[in-house]
């Protein structure tokens, strides 16, 4: 017997396909030039698919520059599988804790290529909660604190690459390469990241890799608003993150001895 796909199940590849593409270049988006050429399909057909993600509000178009983002559809899918993943289950109470204590905003981002992809948030009891950041949203990695603490642990030339693929987005945030290296260099020396007034005037940050193998692809980070986030204070939620996440390297350091509980 002749082993067919089902029927429509091509249209349905190409959808997805599309928004792996558009995931992975969220923040600049893609004409629909990029997107055809990329993925081999021809104009008229990239343009049908994109109408009917359009329908389904998985993807926009800008009407200033005609360029494709993902939607609040596929955002929305996006919020409820990070709720559930197993990262972000056991790290929710290490959130919890930090939020607590520190009364401002916690993120936890992972690696996605060349993205920063926020995992989950919670909030302290500082009535100002940062909302910048959005579970299921992505930026490249080094524009935001988490994503800076992940990019500080991988070698020049990858953070080059990185760069160069998605300078747009860099440059849109006063970023040139010398200013993103030297950052890195910085969260290298001082243990946690920094951003101040970078993704939006008045916030600020502080960031710290989660060590769950040999290079960093997870980090946990407070932001808060600027006034609130001074060199003393930066360092004292530094100090913070690395008693935590600290917690985190002696669980997974913890031998389970079969028939015992926690």
């Amino acid at each position: 017997m002749e082993n067919r796909k089902p029927l429509g199940t091509q249209s349905l590849q190409r959808g997805l396909s599309i928004l792996h593409l558009l995931g992975s270049h969220h923040a600049e988006g893609l004409r629909l030039t990029d997107i055809s050429r990329t993925l081999g399909l021809e104009a008229s057909t990239a343009h049908r698919l994109l109408a009917c993600l359009i329908s389904e509000h998985f993807v926009e178009r800008n009407p200033n520059n005609k360029r494709f983002h993902l939607g609040i559809g596929s955002m929305q899918l996006a919020l409820g599988a990070t709720e559930r993943l197993p990262l972000t289950e056991r790290l929710r109470p290490i959130m919890q804790k930090i939020a607590r204590i520190s009364g401002d905003t916690v993120f936890l981002v992972a690696r996605q290529g060349d993205f920063a992809l926020c995992l989950h948030r919670e909030h302290g009891d500082f009535p100002v909660h940062i909302t910048t950041t959005l579970p299921g949203g992505s930026r490249p990695l080094g524009i935001g604190a988490g994503g800076s603490a992940i990019m500080s642990g991988m070698p020049t030339d990858e953070v080059i690459s990185i760069y160069e693929r998605n300078v747009a987005a860099y440059q849109a945030v006063g970023l040139d390469l010398e200013i993103l290296l030297d950052a890195l260099e910085d969260t290298r020396s001082n243990g946690f990241s920094q951003t101040v007034d970078v993704i939006t005037k008045g916030i600020s940050a502080i960031g710290m890799p989660i060590p769950l193998g040999s290079r960093p692809l997870a980090a946990i980070s407070i932001g808060s608003i600027s006034s609130r986030m001074g060199p003393e204070r930066r360092r004292e939620l530094g100090a913070l993150l690395a008693e935590c996440i600290a917690e985190i390297s002696m669980e997974t350091a913890q031998p389970k001895v079969a028939g015992t509980s926690r």
